[in-house]
């Protein structure tokens, strides 16, 4: 535990990385495999992780995020997509992703009405699937940037870019993903600030 309480007040931020220093194959590998097996709604991983590691590519990409310097500082930039159209019953994934758990065909009908009924709102439109399957890529994000933590390994949320222009320069066909936030990774090159957080009491209360 004490670990990894060390690696929660490691963890910041990180404005401006080191340039100089590059995350090793290994160890942005590791980073990845944090997210890909992170929990989901329904189990329906509904993400997906570009990882930029080009620094042209990286330099177009700045302007369209507030010109903020950590996209082309940091070691890897991933980019963090919300799938869309797997999240649908119509495309045929969410039957494929229920069975790779052994179930009796009556299991599968029963699962499957569930997951339609119970999001019948939220598989109306591409909007409302996006806002969903967003807040299920956080949950592999933040695993990524604890897990990053854990191994000495900066990192920074970025929700500040122009969703449309960046979609557009990726060639993201957004009927399959759309953007949901950037999460460049890296070396700090100077000490973080220190990490200011309410009181404990003020945020948690038993019941």
């Amino acid at each position: 535990m004490n670990d990894f309480m060390r690696a929660m007040d490691f963890r910041h931020a990180c404005k401006v990385f080191d340039e100089d220093k590059k995350i090793s194959d290994d160890d942005i590998r590791t980073i990845l495999e944090f997210g890909r097996k992170s929990p989901s709604s329904f189990g329906m991983e509904g993400w997906k992780f570009l990882v930029i590691t080009d620094d042209e590519l990286k330099a177009k990409i700045r302007p369209l995020c507030w010109n903020q310097k950590q996209i082309t500082s940091c070691s890897h930039l991933v980019i963090i997509l919300a799938n869309i159209d797997s999240l649908k019953v119509s495309s045929g994934e969410v039957e494929k992703r229920f069975t790779r758990r052994e179930m009796s065909k009556e299991a599968l009908d029963s699962y499957m009405g569930l997951y339609q009924s119970h999001l019948e709102e939220t598989l109306s439109s591409d909007e409302n699937i996006y806002h969903w399957s967003s807040k299920q890529a956080y949950i592999a994000s933040a695993n990524m940037m604890t897990g990053g933590a854990f191994m000495g390994i900066d990192s920074c949320p970025i929700e500040g870019f122009d969703k449309d222009k960046v979609e557009e320069l990726l060639g993201l066909d957004t009927t399959i993903h759309q953007l949901s936030m950037l999460l460049p990774f890296g070396y700090r090159i100077r000490e973080q600030s220190s990490q200011v957080r309410l009181d404990f009491d003020a945020v948690v209360e038993f019941v």
